[in-house]
């Protein structure tokens, strides 16, 4: 039976497998059957496949040389369901993007030009049609993963990779409010509500916490069926204004954008690995849903969006937090801790943000799948 090379690598808080491009079936409508396989979906567990049963752990990076003169990678991300027989490719995952540049050292896909140990990597989302840049760490010649770097969520320290988010404005929309509103008010099975789409980086849907009944410093865990529940059914309203489908099918055609993130102003809390912080420690608390469950930390791509929103003059995230342009840190609480992302201004205009992260390599091998493709 035919094998299947892949890397497992960590990118910030996440896992993906990642394969190269020309590894993967050459009829791209096998695309998803053929990662369904990897992951062993749709099984919750994940048992007979290299998925964490968790939805930060069953994503997939795919990897080539680029032949467009402003990248050196091309890099389609999936999001592959654990329940379901879906693989989404509609958005882009931060975090794994911070595994796109070690991944593309480590097999040699480009030849990094160093300056002070560091060199600088464009990649190209095609899934946002966006160009990233990752600045790594280079040892003899290749990745080095070792440093005193530590972000919340990640145990232990590793090497810097700083990620530069630039005019990530409609990555999947095309437009940075989808529906032309800074807010808008849709009604659900319990009421009117107000939210706000953004789209920059990935598209989310802003809910204020009080405003579903939630204090806003929840843990993943203390998250009710009838929360979960609610979110999913404002997340669908949003999925439809975004046109991407009817709201009746979202759970199946679009379950992982727009991201249901719910805003709450700081607060005190303890996070999932006990450290208590308080609310002088962040300017927003944010949970952020991650396929119909509750994110453990925060994504990399909902920061970059949140930071969009932060500075767009009218949206519920705007008017919680009253930013100032000066701003030269934004500190956000998440379960995990705090993620602090830095916003790059040219004059008035936000013309990016940068973030900082980590990644590591932690298995090289073959797939045995089921079926060969």
């Amino acid at each position: 039976m035919k094998k299947y090379d892949f890397i497992l690598m960590r990118g910030g808080t996440s896992k993906a497998l990642f394969f190269k491009e020309e590894d993967m079936p050459n009829d791209k409508n096998l695309w998803t059957k053929f990662l369904l396989d990897a992951m062993g979906s749709p099984d919750e567990r994940q048992i007979d496949g290299m998925g964490g049963a968790n939805s930060l752990t069953s994503k997939v990076a795919i990897i080539k040389k680029s032949t467009r003169e402003d990248a050196d990678i091309d890099y389609t991300f999936a999001q592959v369901s654990l329940t379901s027989d879906v693989v989404d490719f509609k958005g882009n995952c931060g975090n794994i993007s911070s595994a796109v540049a070690p991944y593309s050292i480590i097999k040699g896909t480009v030849k990094p030009k160093i300056e002070n140990g560091r060199t600088i990597i464009k990649i190209f989302n095609t899934n946002t049609q966006k160009i990233i840049e990752a600045e790594i760490e280079i040892k003899d010649g290749t990745f080095y993963d070792r440093g005193q770097t530590k972000i919340s969520g990640v145990p232990g320290t590793a090497s810097s990779i700083i990620l530069s988010f630039n005019n990530a404005e409609g990555a999947v929309t095309n437009k940075l409010l989808p529906t032309g509103n800074a807010k808008d008010k849709i009604i659900t099975s319990k009421g009117e509500i107000e939210i706000s789409i953004v789209d920059a980086a990935n598209p989310l849907v802003f809910i204020n916490a009080e405003n579903i009944g939630l204090r806003g410093n929840e843990l993943p865990q203390e998250f009710s069926e009838e929360n979960l529940n609610y979110i999913e059914e404002i997340r669908s309203i949003a999925a439809e204004l975004c046109d991407f489908c009817k709201k009746e099918e979202a759970t199946k055609k679009s379950p992982a954008v727009p991201k249901a993130t719910i805003i709450s102003k700081p607060q005190s809390y303890t996070t999932i690995n006990g450290t208590t912080l308080n609310e002088k420690d962040s300017d927003i608390s944010i949970r952020m849903m991650s396929m119909q469950k509750p994110h453990k930390a925060l994504a990399i791509t909902g920061a970059i969006c949140i930071t969009y929103a932060l500075f767009k003059e009218g949206t519920l995230v705007n008017l919680l937090v009253k930013p100032k342009k000066d701003m030269k840190k934004i500190r956000l609480a998440h379960p995990g801790g705090v993620m602090e992302v830095s916003p790059n201004f040219d004059g008035n205009y936000l013309k990016g943000v940068k973030v900082e992260r980590t990644a590591r390599m932690i298995a090289e091998g073959k797939l045995n799948l089921k079926e060969e493709y």
